[in-house]
């Protein structure tokens, strides 16, 4: 091997929004950063690709490919501290959130921003309710301030208790005099028991554990209550929209990167990190060619990285078995991508203004809910699978410019091993249609209305964004694999046993979505240990 000297400070594997996020901070503090992409477009699973062009509609439809709603990341402070808007960012706030239509008679609860807004949509369904929301809220916005600043640091130890106690210390305590022991109880918790405990109407019940159940482990999983307890902080940040689709927002970072003197490269897959002596070098990519750096962050998936990039000849035998028993379940959704002749008219509020200004929540019960965790639990793809509608070209026309609209479903819960000798590529257009069916139940008139759509089964997410098994968080986002835990608590914060090799990517804390927190926290702990870009010349 030619070993000349580094080209780069710093080689990002992978350009998915937590690899950007990365790239944008050391870019930024004068760091010379290459970007490497296997695909022709820059983003990962935060990406958008125009689809479905044609006499009729010449313009396509700007189909996102991954993630759409971005919510997380506006906790964080990223985009303001990297002012994204200055390269071309525009986010179009969704409010409401999200919309629960009432699945067998007149009516819709919408979750706004504003809290008092959403009560007010809570007592035209369930008036018991209103002041059960409002404690729930105001119970578990104490306790997410504390949970935020965990987010958004290494977890190191009792770094997570220490975060969560100072933030205690500074906004008030965080249980009422003598709600300790049921505060804690609480937080120890399924979300699903959480919610069942705190409310009484069957609608809001169905619509709280199907917005919690979007961050993966099931409702009756122990220590997972703040997954509906982070329902506070909708109301602290919203949701928005990235106008022209939610690859915009990777757009900008890309752009940023570049007018900083950064490099990125697409249709450049890495075949293998280039290790010597215990530490990370540089990349080789799979046509054979080298790109050599002193530090090098991995935003793939922890069991590519450690497993088939840097490979097992380098690795210690027992770190080997803890990556590969590293929790990655079998299967987490699927989605269509449509696009269709016009918007669902939704029976529960036909002439409701602003269903559509959100997501909307297409799950009838919890009942069902589980009738469809029932069949996942068997290795089977739900008979009736609870959805959720994402129709953005509502509120921003970029995505449809000739009349027409886009219909984003996603549903859970689809096995990514399927019992009986099933294969997804058998039974892909099959179970897309049970999913579109699930909206025709909801809005009659959609039936026929879908002019093209482009599926995404568990098998084709893998395929499409290396999401090992299909699982759109890389690993199970249970108690066991989340805060120090996650991936593995040998490389929590971010560093591997291959020195100079960071993570940087779902796979690490706090998890997945639209968040960015792994990403920047990676590039504080890179910043952090090498102070002096000088060391960087010499190594």
């Amino acid at each position: 091997m030619n070993l000349s000297s580094p080209s780069f400070d710093t080689i990002v594997v992978g350009s998915g929004h937590n690899g950007l996020v990365t790239a944008c901070y050391l870019a930024k503090a004068g760091y010379k950063v290459l970007v490497t992409e296997k695909n022709d477009t820059i983003g990962g699973a935060v990406r958008t690709e125009t689809m479905f062009e044609s006499a009729e509609n010449p313009h396509g439809f700007r189909m996102d490919v991954g993630s759409s709603v971005h919510i997380m990341i506006h906790q964080t402070g990223i985009i303001e501290e990297l002012e994204l808007e200055k390269y071309g960012l525009e986010y179009i706030d969704m409010d409401p959130i999200m919309s629960y239509p009432v699945p067998t008679a007149k009516g819709v609860i919408h979750f706004w921003k504003d809290l008092e807004r959403t009560l007010e949509s809570i007592a035209s369904v369930a008036p018991k309710d209103v002041k059960n929301y409002k404690d729930f809220i105001e119970f578990w916005a104490k306790i997410n301030k504390g949970v935020l600043a965990s987010f958004m640091t290494p977890p190191k130890g009792g770094k997570i208790v220490s975060e969560i106690v100072k933030a205690q210390i500074r906004d008030g305590s965080m249980f009422n005099k003598g709600e300790h022991m049921n505060g804690l109880q609480r937080i120890l918790s399924s979300y699903g028991k959480v919610v069942d405990d705190a409310f009484e109407s069957p609608y809001l019940k169905a619509a709280l554990v199907w917005f919690a159940a979007q961050s993966g482990p099931l409702p009756d999983q122990s220590a997972t209550g703040d997954f509906v307890g982070w329902q506070s902080m909708l109301h602290e940040s919203g949701a928005k929209h990235p106008k022209g689709g939610s690859g915009m927002l990777t757009q900008a970072m890309k752009n940023l990167i570049q007018a900083h003197g950064g490099t990125i490269l697409t249709n450049t897959p890495v075949e293998k990190i280039l290790v010597r002596s215990g530490r990370a070098i540089g990349v080789q990519t799979e046509e054979g060619q080298e790109f050599l750096a002193p530090i090098v962050v991995s935003n793939a998936h922890v069991q590519t990285t450690m497993l088939k990039m840097v490979g097992p000849d380098h690795l210690a035998s027992s770190m080997v078995k803890k990556v590969e028993n590293i929790n990655v379940g079998n299967g987490f959704g699927m989605v269509i991508r449509c696009a269709v002749e016009e918007l669902p008219v939704y029976t529960a509020a036909p002439e409701d203004p602003f269903i559509h200004n959100g997501i909307q929540l297409l799950a009838p019960s919890v009942q069902y809910m589980n009738e469809a965790i029932g069949d996942y639990m068997q290795s089977k793809p739900p008979r009736k699978p609870a959805a959720l509608a994402m129709t953005f070209s509502k509120i921003d026309p970029e995505v449809a410019k000739d009349g027409k609209h886009t219909m984003f479903v996603w549903a859970q819960w689809h096995p990514y091993n399927l019992a009986n000798g099933e294969k997804w590529d058998d039974i892909r257009e099959r179970e897309a249609q049970k999913i579109y069916d699930v909206v025709v139940d909801y809005a009659p008139n959609m039936k026929d209305k879908l002019i093209d759509w482009y599926i995404q089964s568990p098998l084709d997410i893998e395929r499409k964004h290396g999401l090992l098994k299909g699982n759109v968080m890389h690993v199970e986002m249970s108690f066991d694999q989340m805060f120090m835990f996650r991936p593995i608590p040998e490389m929590s914060a971010y560093e591997t046993p291959i020195e100079h090799l960071y993570l940087s990517s779902a796979s690490c804390h706090p998890g997945g979505g639209v968040f960015g927190a792994a990403g920047y926290n990676a590039a504080q702990v890179i910043l952090k240990k090498y102070k002096k870009r000088s060391w960087l010349q010499s190594t």
